[in-house]
């Protein structure tokens, strides 16, 4: 038996016709665009870090991350492995708290809670993004570290260097001082040139003949310098390879897309806040909702970074 529809459900069909129904999954459209928006982004963060990974796991002689990241602000030469990238996880991390305080009290329509929520949130991405500033000066300034050079090479536990082949090659003092000298910015003996001098085998010459012991890469670097501890030449400074020029490459475009990401959601973070302050969303009653929406990006946000310091930083 065919069901019969009354007059009045037809008029409600009608009048819903052009509202458009009810909202998907019960949420709104604007949130809906906004999980679109955070799936399609997670789908370029994934491609990124499955490639480093494929690259990472096909080089043997892949920089150790403990031996990189190893610095800390206000502490000189000491070595403290991955301790400052760590420091700046538990900073985007608790801005992740901040933040979901945040998106609470804009569903008890508490502008108050709302204001002092998001400040603290904005903080904590200020102070991440400073802390990514400072170890990118480190990286560039005082390691010589650029897309195109990675003075890195792996070390094993015993102070053995790798070759380009996985095979192990002399065990080195690492530290003991190193020098990258741009040989082709050199015209007639004079221009430019990037030294570290931290012991007495650190030299600065002009010429490629005054380097008999350095290997000189294919764009006109003197690799890094170490000073022998075992075997026949123990106590000889000699000179290590280079390590893959994608390790520079690929770290900084990834955590600079994060901080890109991070540095956006600062920016409408912000936005938001003086929205908030200004008092436009108290009359929409809808529980703040554009502060729940960015609330969905800066999780998004903290979560990417979470996987970024797992492969990039721990692998």
């Amino acid at each position: 038996m065919a069901e019969t529809i009354s007059s009045t459900e037809v008029v409600e069909q009608d009048n819903n016709l052009w509202s458009g129904g009810k909202p998907p999954m019960k949420a709104s459209y604007g949130k809906l665009m906004m999980w679109y928006f955070l799936l399609s982004d997670a789908f370029t963060f994934a491609g990124f870090l499955i490639g480093y990974g494929a690259l990472r796991f096909s080089m043997p002689n892949w920089p150790v991350p403990e031996k990189v990241f190893n610095k800390f602000p206000f502490t000189g030469e000491a070595n403290l492995p991955l301790i400052f990238v760590t420091f700046m996880t538990f900073v985007l991390l608790a801005s992740s708290f901040t933040m979901m305080r945040a998106v609470q009290e804009g569903h008890n329509e508490n502008r108050k809670g709302v204001i002092n929520w998001m400040l603290l949130t904005i903080i904590g991405g200020f102070t991440f993004l400073g802390c990514q500033a400072w170890e990118w000066t480190t990286l560039i300034a005082k390691e010589y570290t650029s897309i195109h050079v990675n003075p890195f090479g792996r070390m094993t536990e015993d102070g053995i260097f790798l070759n380009a082949d996985g095979s192990e090659g002399e065990a080195f003092e690492a530290g003991y001082s190193y020098l990258i000298h741009n040989i082709n910015a050199h015209e007639g003996g004079h221009g430019e040139e990037a030294t570290a001098d931290h012991g007495e085998a650190a030299v600065s010459h002009s010429h490629p003949g005054d380097y008999p012991d350095a290997l000189i890469d294919e764009d006109g670097y003197i690799h890094r310098k170490f000073k022998v501890t075992s075997g026949v030449d123990a106590g000889q400074v000699k000179s290590a390879p280079f390590g893959p020029k994608a390790f520079g490459a690929l770290f900084f475009f990834i955590t600079g897309f994060h901080g890109f990401h991070v540095f956006s959601g600062v920016l409408f973070l912000t936005i938001i806040l003086i929205n908030v302050i200004s008092g436009i969303y108290v009359a929409r009653k809808n529980g703040y909702e554009m502060v729940e929406k960015i609330g969905l990006y800066w999780h998004f946000v903290d979560l990417v970074w979470v996987f970024v310091f797992l492969v990039y930083y721990l692998l």
